[in-house]
């Protein structure tokens, strides 16, 4: 195999070097990414270098970015936890599906034997592969196809990672899978999907369900054979009251639930994803909730520690002109960041079909502390739309902030 060995950067001739190893330890490690090779892995692979270059300012931020072709790079704790949770081995083969930037594939790369990795954009996979070839990753090989066919001349791999959604696992990949091997893979509704854990057990896949989550759909054969296609014309929040509590995984009772995931059941909020220090709590005549009987509370200790939660949301300004939002927040001693956005509030991001980022519309900031206040607005919503990203917590802000009721309804 090959193990790729980068200087740490701190003789200064890596101008990113103390940004990426902050973004490691307060964006990945603390948010519970735990095994020391993948931080490693995570540390040293230059993100910068996979990023646009009119982007390369938010390469060490912990969120996705645009790269083309509709497709983004995932954020860094989403890599991190997926390559963690794949349990790779330096002896494994690993089938990618989705280069996309190419940066998944470099975590990898010196933590496994090989990486095959499949693009169906021509443009990004070059692009890709040339990235790969330059900063000298010789053990990924890289092809343009479609990843519901997965790479049949390569087969059978220890461990596929797939790195976007089909709404249910493309028959192709299990059979190239070997017995015993894993599948990280998010499967469901194109805003509402599901991170799930496979082991092929007797030519069958145990799953274990890990977390909601948000990726960008598998495209070719897989979108072609959707069944469930999201309302753009009628946007809604999912669990905004949050009375829906998460399940245990089917896989609970089996051994195969022993393998170890980063986040607590009980600290999932189904609807949302990519949580960050919150938890569903039940209302008491004490502290209730503002609207039925569960809220979400979000608590940190720590300037500038993300605390969040996200959910994606069809949107299409051809048929929708006008839109409320509006939630409850109630605080206590929250101090605001010296950043602007370091503050507790709900938020909603507007994204054309590029995923360019349209308009920003927000309730709050919430400081200090005080009961539940309700607050709303409304905005209009450029052509162009064609999905949002809704966001509450603390981000970054200090103290407790409880959210409850929040809604999305069209008026135009």
């Amino acid at each position: 195999m090959s193990w790729l060995i980068f200087a740490d950067g701190a003789d200064g001739t890596d101008p990113y070097w103390e940004s990426r190893h902050k973004m490691v330890e307060t964006c990945i490690a603390k948010a519970g990414v735990i095994d020391p090779r993948v931080l490693h892995a995570i540390r040293n692979t230059l993100r910068h270098e996979f990023m646009p270059a009119e982007l390369i300012a938010n390469a060490y931020l912990d969120m996705a970015v645009p790269i083309g072709d509709s497709q983004t790079i995932s954020s860094p704790f989403t890599v991190a936890l997926m390559t963690e949770t794949l349990r790779p081995d330096e002896m494994d083969r690993v089938l990618e599906v989705g280069t996309g930037s190419g940066y998944q594939a470099a975590v990898l790369s010196p933590l496994v034997e090989h990486v095959y990795s499949i693009e169906i954009m021509p443009c990004l996979s070059r692009q890709a592969s040339e990235t790969l070839h330059r900063l000298k990753y010789d053990n990924v090989s890289t092809r343009v196809a479609d990843g519901f066919e997965g790479w049949p001349e390569a087969a059978p791999f220890d461990k596929i990672i797939v790195t976007c959604s089909p709404e249910a696992v493309p028959q192709p990949l299990v059979e190239q899978l070997c017995e015993g091997g894993t599948l990280i893979i998010p499967v469901g509704e194109r805003y509402q999907q599901t991170l799930f854990r496979m082991v092929k057990t007797n030519g069958k896949l145990v799953r274990e369900e890990l977390r909601p989550t948000l990726f960008v759909p598998m495209t070719g054969e897989a979108e072609e054979g959707r069944q469930v296609l999201p309302d753009a014309k009628h946007p809604v929040v999912v669990n905004g009251d949050f009375e829906v509590r998460a399940r245990q995984s089917d896989a609970s009772a089996s051994s195969f639930s022993s393998l170890p995931t980063t986040t607590p059941i009980a600290d999932q909020v189904p609807g949302w994803y990519y949580a960050r220090q919150v938890r569903l709590v039940d209302g008491s005549s004490r502290r209730p909730a503002a609207v039925g009987k569960a809220f979400v509370r979000f608590t940190n200790q720590t300037p500038g520690l993300s605390s969040h939660l996200l959910q994606g949301i069809s949107v299409d300004g051809r048929y929708v002109q006008q839109l409320a939002l509006s939630g409850f927040c109630r605080t206590v001693g929250v101090v605001l960041g010296s950043d602007a956005n370091a503050a507790p509030m709900i938020s909603i991001s507007l994204y054309d079909g590029a995923r360019s980022e349209l308009a920003v519309f927000w309730l709050g900031p919430f400081g200090g502390s005080h009961d539940w206040k309700a607050q709303k607005t409304v905005f209009d919503v450029p052509e162009s739309s064609r999905e949002a990203i809704l966001r509450i917590g603390l981000f970054g802000a200090t103290g407790t902030a409880d959210f409850d009721g929040i809604r999305l309804s069209k008026t135009l």
